[in-house]
């Protein structure tokens, strides 16, 4: 029987420096991408280094704001407001 809790399909996230503008910027572009193309099928993370900077760490973090997409698929990495949407979408593998 299929559970009803699948996982899903696309596991992003998102690193920003507190509530600077670019972090905002980059946070209100990827849930609106999220919503207008992953609608129900990914899961969004948003860690705020300033509170949490052993992730920053962890994860090698070269820039922020951040997104990482660990799948599905190759990992990708963005770094930015994330508003060259065409560039997001082919990172998330949504436009060839």
């Amino acid at each position: 029987m299929p559970s009803l809790f699948s996982e899903p399909e696309y596991d992003l996230y998102l690193f920003v420096a507190g509530t600077s503008d670019k972090s905002r910027a980059a946070e209100r572009n990827i849930r609106d991408i999220c919503a207008q193309y992953l609608s129900g099928r990914y899961a969004l993370e948003v860690t705020d280094v300033q509170q949490h900077p052993e992730r920053a760490l962890q994860e090698e973090l070269l820039g922020l704001p951040c997104l990482i997409k660990k799948r599905p698929g190759l990992v990708r990495r963005l770094v930015g407001d994330l508003s060259d949407r065409p560039r997001v979408l082919k990172a998330l593998g949504l436009l060839a």
